[in-house]
């Protein structure tokens, strides 16, 4: 997607993306990050912004996913929360549909975007969003699934988490920069499947967004080998498809049991002098 500063406009374009995915057979859909609104102005964001009680993207997304009958992840959506020692704060929220259109589980982003790039570049998400406490798994029909989103995928433990958790597919919605999806993007992606023995889908906004921001786009699915069954080389909004086999999770974990053979250890701080 390029979600911009509109929700309407952002629901109408993602629930076109949406149709595409299912008449291209998708039972399971993931969008990016941030699907609803892209802001980086906190003031603007929040006058656009009400809280979840009031919130018309629940209601549009559950008649997409009961219309077309698949399961439905919007990635990451931007949700006020209610106003706490006078503080306006938001949440980063994954919001999982059934076929039903029922709400079955959400997730708050755990890790928050504070960083100062090479080139000037500056982003300290923390001071907009609180951060969520736990991990989340999903069981579904079509398996059992693992939450993150974006930032989340440098940390690893994170996804060792949930794979030994059960987690057979993990989801990692995204809203990358451009500098840094170029240099680490793929690199990333692949790590987390390689390491958990997982699927991993990676929906991403890109292109040039109406607040300013470029990021990097290049949605994918990766398979738990490493290999990159589809992606969509480019910045532009669209769809890409795979089949998914879980069976390929278990033949790669008996292969390669290191979520099995994990051993404690200790770190030993030596002094050279």
């Amino acid at each position: 997607m390029r979600s911009g500063l509109s929700r309407g406009a952002n629901i109408k374009a993602v629930s076109e993306l949406i149709a595409q995915a299912a008449d291209k057979g998708a039972e399971l859909v993931l969008t990016p990050e941030m699907t609803n609104i892209v802001d980086r102005k906190p003031r603007r964001l929040f006058e656009n912004l009400p809280e979840e009680g009031a919130f018309e993207e629940i209601d549009a997304f559950a008649a997409l996913a009961k219309k077309h009958q698949i399961h439905l992840v919007i990635g990451s959506m931007a949700v006020a929360l209610n106003k706490k020692f006078g503080e306006r704060r938001a949440a980063n929220r994954s919001y999982f549909f059934n076929p039903a259109g029922v709400v079955i589980n959400t997730y708050d982003k755990i890790h928050m975007f504070d960083v100062d790039l090479p080139d000037g570049e500056s982003w300290k998400e923390s001071s907009i969003y609180a951060p969520g406490e736990k991990i989340v798994c999903t069981e579904t029909t079509v398996g059992r699934i693992g939450h993150s989103i974006c930032y989340d995928v440098r940390f690893p433990g994170l996804y060792r988490k949930l794979a030994q958790a059960g987690a057979e597919i993990i989801l990692i919605p995204a809203a990358f920069t451009y500098q840094t999806g170029k240099a680490h993007w793929k690199s990333l992606l692949r790590a987390r499947a390689i390491e958990t023995g997982s699927f991993v889908m990676a929906a991403a906004q890109g292109g040039e967004h109406e607040d300013g921001r470029h990021t990097w786009g290049h949605s994918m699915i990766i398979d738990p080998w490493g290999e990159v069954l589809a992606e969509k080389a480019d910045t532009e909004p669209g769809v890409i498809v795979a089949d998914i086999d879980l069976e390929k999770v278990r033949e790669v974990r008996q292969r390669i049991p290191n979520l099995s053979l994990e051993c404690d250890f200790k770190v030993t701080n030596i002094k050279a002098v």
